[in-house]
């Protein structure tokens, strides 16, 4: 084993921390999250390990320290990446990102509630299983619905069923801020969350 190895292992085994405790949070070499749905965080022990390897920059930091016999280090709140990740590339095709596309809420009455997803023009009648064709809806729209088209049953998505790009998947996903933000992170974000003076 290495001694970087070594102080690692020491490290998250001697720290007075507990797994989970202290996220945090991964900005891209240009200083924007590279998620905001879900938020790019890092658990402590991978924040350290990437200080170590020299893959980020440090921006902020907690007031707690993590100790081995050779290193006392300060735990990463905020870090930058020093290498550029594009997001440019195609979201891939999940049944999260469609819901988060769509808001979390079903395309045809607006329920959050127990969601799943409706073929806008049914398999049955040669619709894809794509961007293109699936929208998100509630259990009872679906049912409801059926293997029918919206003008059949007279149900109509309240969006036009669109292939979003990263940009447009993370701007979405700003609408929904995590339950706990750690104030460090408050000038890398861009929800509407009351500033402390």
């Amino acid at each position: 084993m290495s001694a970087f190895s070594a102080d690692i292992k020491q490290l998250a085994g001697a720290a007075p921390v507990r797994q989970g405790s202290y996220p945090c949070l991964i900005l891209n070499a240009d200083y924007q999250p590279l998620s905001y749905f879900p938020l790019s965080l890092w658990s402590w022990q991978d924040a350290v390990k990437a200080v170590f390897l020299d893959r980020v920059n440090v921006i902020d930091h907690y007031e707690q320290y993590v100790r081995s016999p050779n290193i006392e280090i300060q735990i990463p709140s905020v870090v930058a990446l020093k290498d550029y990740v594009p997001q440019n590339r195609s979201p891939a095709f999940t049944r999260f990102n469609l819901f988060l596309r769509d808001g979390f809420k079903c395309a045809y009455c607006g329920s959050p509630n127990e969601l799943t997803f409706d073929h806008v023009i049914p398999r049955r009648l040669g619709g894809e299983t794509s961007w293109t064709n699936i929208v998100a809806a509630c259990s009872s729209c679906n049912l409801k619905k059926g293997g029918r088209l919206p003008r059949e049953a007279r149900m109509h998505p309240n969006l036009k069923p669109m292939q979003p790009s990263m940009h447009e998947l993370q701007s979405q996903g700003r609408r929904f801020p995590p339950n706990y933000l750690h104030e460090s992170w408050l000038d890398f974000l861009y929800w509407d969350v009351e500033l402390k003076p």
